[in-house]
């Protein structure tokens, strides 16, 4: 087995994998529902981009429950600290979450008019509101979080949930917005046909510019408005959970610093703003496959560059910096992540390749003819 050291920066990478199968997966099904107001103008337009996610939306989000899982097992402290620190913002988002299931299983259901539109609207609600929380909370850690540890570990939260609405936290939390919208509109252009797809064609190509001027705005914001933090203690890299016995300060360039001690870190930034050209490009030539490809370099490019700079920080602090919490230092037992690790092995190739199937066996054009033909059988 691997020894401690190794295994934290195992699961260190692993929980960023599992952020970023959410964010690809469950993040085109929130995308598309975002665009379904505007790419659908007819009722069934609107069914097409429901049915284009319909045999996977409740699949993806298994995703995010794993991350949760995760996060539990391999860093409980954080775990705690950040279900506190964000707590009314967690239950913003799962309230809002609670509205696509409903929506997808009644929204069809009467021929009303009016029952159908503000069912549309609620999933709105329901998907636009995690996007940009999701994002909000990235930005805020860059901020640093209001808490305090004591000698026992006990988490003490000063914020409040309007405090998160700070602007650079927005800024963020419309990156991650763009992000999904473009990754949602490049699905549909690979699922649709005839209006649909060019209405998807054209917000693709939107939300693509607008995620480049906003990720890159965030980043300039970063390097030139915001001082990061920086470990000036050494952490044994062999010690379990013991967040105050190190030393932090607070820095410019502190966020920034790992990108001039690991050069190749600089590639997570470079294919986010790559991803964002070519699903330009791409949905530009009506290249779908490209233009996914690209979204989803933009999706894997942005995590990595905010996991990449807040290294080894997981959940900073703002008032009392030695009670930031770092992979080191806020992490299981050797023998928990052990046993964690044997798990994963065996079981997410598993979950890849059912998944993996369910997209192939269920993969096909969806079109409004479709809908026409089956109006009770579909969403």
């Amino acid at each position: 087995m691997f020894d401690y050291e190794t295994l934290k920066l195992i699961w260190w990478v692993l929980v960023g994998i599992l952020l970023i199968g959410f964010a690809l997966t469950d993040g085109f099904d929130l995308g598309a529902v975002i665009l379904m107001p505007f790419v659908g103008k007819t009722d069934s337009e609107r069914r097409v981009v429901l049915n284009t996610i319909g045999p996977h939306w409740e699949g993806n989000q298994v995703w995010l429950v794993t991350a949760a899982g995760a996060l539990f097992a391999a860093w409980p402290v954080v775990y705690a600290a950040s279900f506190s620190g964000f707590y009314w913002a967690m239950l913003l988002v799962l309230f809002a979450l609670f509205t696509r299931p409903l929506g997808f299983d009644y929204r069809s259901k009467l021929e009303n008019p009016n029952w159908r539109v503000r069912w549309d609207w609620a999933m709105w609600v329901g998907s636009f509101v995690p996007s940009l929380v999701f994002g909000v909370a990235f930005g805020n850690l860059f901020l640093g979080v209001p808490f305090t540890l004591d000698e026992t570990m006990r988490i003490s939260y000063t914020g409040s949930f309007w405090g998160l609405l700070n602007p650079f936290g927005i800024l963020v939390g419309l990156v991650s917005v763009t992000m999904l919208t473009t990754h949602g509109a490049a699905w549909l252009m690979m699922r649709t046909d005839e209006q649909v797809f060019h209405r998807s064609r054209t917000a693709a190509k939107n939300f693509a510019i607008a995620y480049l001027v906003t990720f890159i705005g965030a980043g300039i914001w970063l390097w030139l408005g915001i001082d990061g933090y920086s470990v000036t203690s050494i952490i044994d890299p062999n010690a379990a959970i013991d967040p105050l016995s190190k030393t932090v300060e607070q820095n410019n360039p502190g966020w920034l610093a790992n990108y001039a001690l690991h050069p190749v870190m600089l590639s997570a930034p470079v294919i986010g703003i790559l991803g964002g050209i070519i699903t330009f490009v791409a949905a530009s030539s009506n290249r779908s496959g490209f233009a996914f490809l690209g979204s989803s370099l933009m999706i894997a490019g942005s995590i990595c560059t905010a996991g990449f700079a807040l290294f080894p920080f997981l959940m900073p602090s703002s008032i009392d910096l030695s009670s930031s919490l770092t992979m080191w230092d806020a992490v299981s037992s050797h023998k928990t992540l052990g046993i964690m690790f044997i798990a994963a092995i065996i079981f997410v190739p598993i979950i890849l390749t059912y998944t993996l199937w369910s997209y192939i066996k269920m993969w096909g054009t969806v079109k409004v003819t479709d809908i026409d033909s089956d109006p009770h059988g579909l969403y």
